[in-house]
């Protein structure tokens, strides 16, 4: 089992790991026991009391079966996008073994995940084979893995970083920056898992590959930082695209997977 998928079951409850079987078990229960029909006003209140607890009961575990397949499918897509390799539906069904029915809900969570946290899109090239690549979300031709080719995407980061710059007016203080960023967990000076050390990210890797400007605010004392979008961002996206996107992120979230927000969370071993 892939730690991607242990960090996800770790915040559900202890009975969601059984699965789906739990959940056919729940309702079939659940019929048993709403199906007799009692003249008694007390039993019919009892009955439909006992019928709603194992409704919840049962769209909890359902709930948390595809929690833990969409976190499955996430750990390989991203082994995908790390190989640089295209994948296809059967490839991930093969994923979900004997719930292959559940593909459509979880394939779109977890191509959500993908584009909304680590900045990849999922995109099918051949409806007919229904083959689909791995790419950096809105056209960014950074990998954001920092080229040793085993770390978390970050461009989920990169784009959230890029929407705050244009929200505070084409120009964010990096005190503003840090701010909104830590709705996402991340600090600077603090090791987030999937971003890493975001300081040295932000102000050192993304400067030197020209996404974004890091100056001093002029005539500063102490003095202050400011940021702005660098040459390579205004090349490869618009600003109209990062703010639908960021836009989007606000509504849905990285905040809605907060399994892959736990430090837990870390790479899937190669080949696992």
């Amino acid at each position: 089992m892939s730690e991607l998928r242990q960090a996800v079951e770790d915040l559900q409850d202890p009975r969601d790991a059984q699965g789906l079987v739990d959940v056919q078990q729940l309702e079939a229960e659940q019929e048993g026991a709403a199906s007799p029909r009692s003249s008694s006003s007390s039993s019919s209140s009892s009955s439909s009391s006992v019928s709603s607890s194992y409704s919840a009961g049962a769209e909890s575990l359902r709930q948390g079966a595809e929690l833990s397949m969409m976190a499955d499918l996430v750990s390989f897509l991203l082994l995908k996008y790390r190989r640089k390799q295209p994948t296809t539906r059967a490839e991930m069904l093969s994923i979900l073994r004997a719930y292959q029915h559940h593909f459509p809900v979880v394939f779109s969570q977890a191509s959500e995940c993908m584009q909304l946290v680590f900045g990849v899109d999922v995109k099918e090239v051949d409806p007919r084979e229904h083959s689909y690549v791995l790419v950096p979300t809105l056209g960014l031709t950074c990998d954001g893995m920092l080229g040793d080719g085993q770390s978390m995407p970050k461009n989920g980061l990169l784009v959230m970083l890029l929407g705050v710059i244009l929200l505070e007016g084409e120009c964010a203080t990096e005190e503003k920056m840090w701010e909104a960023l830590s709705v996402m967990g991340v600090y600077p000076g603090r090791e987030h898992c999937i971003n890493g050390e975001p300081r040295e990210l932000v102000t050192n890797v993304w400067v030197r590959e020209g996404y974004v400007e890091y100056r001093q605010v002029p005539n500063s004392d102490p003095p202050l930082y400011e940021l702005l979008w660098g040459p390579r961002a205004h090349a490869e996206t618009s600003k109209l695209q990062v703010l639908e996107h960021f836009l989007r992120i606000n509504r849905r979230g990285p905040s809605s997977f907060p399994s892959l927000s736990e430090e837990r969370v870390s790479d899937e071993e190669e080949g696992a």
